[in-house]
């Protein structure tokens, strides 16, 4: 099959499932250096490779129940990317020197759970962009 007959819809799928795969690296490799000090630490690192290989499996096999599925988890991840950006800038606050430079420089990523919502968000826009 050409990349020309997919959908762009499709596209969106497959990317949206290879970035949360990665993400999955990303935010285990960060939560596992912090020794999981917090429940919410795993919240990422068991939703992301979820998320990302649903979308995958979506790519080819475009089922309706799989559509509802992920959009009610991603609506999820969405709103816990949300409280981990919460999370993330308390952290950096709780730090010596609370909110300076350099505590956002080696303090918690605050960018990051915002990407894991942006990335909810598109794959939710993905799941109704055909409809």
């Amino acid at each position: 099959m050409y990349w020309n007959d997919w959908p762009f819809q499709r596209i969106v799928f497959l990317f949206t499932g290879i970035a949360f795969l990665m993400m999955f690296i990303q935010v285990t490799l960060f939560h596992y250096r912090q020794n999981f000090r917090h429940w919410s630490m795993w919240i990422p690192v068991l939703a992301t490779p979820l998320f990302g290989l649903l979308l995958l499996f979506l790519t080819a096999y475009n089922a309706p129940w799989l559509r509802v599925t992920l959009a009610v988890l991603l609506g999820v991840g969405s709103a816990a990317g949300v409280y981990g950006s919460y999370q993330h800038m308390s952290g950096v606050g709780e730090r010596v020197g609370g909110y300076e430079l350099r505590n956002f420089l080696t303090g918690p990523p605050v960018m990051l759970p915002g990407i894991i919502t942006a990335l909810s968000l598109l794959g939710i826009a993905a799941i109704y962009w055909g409809e």
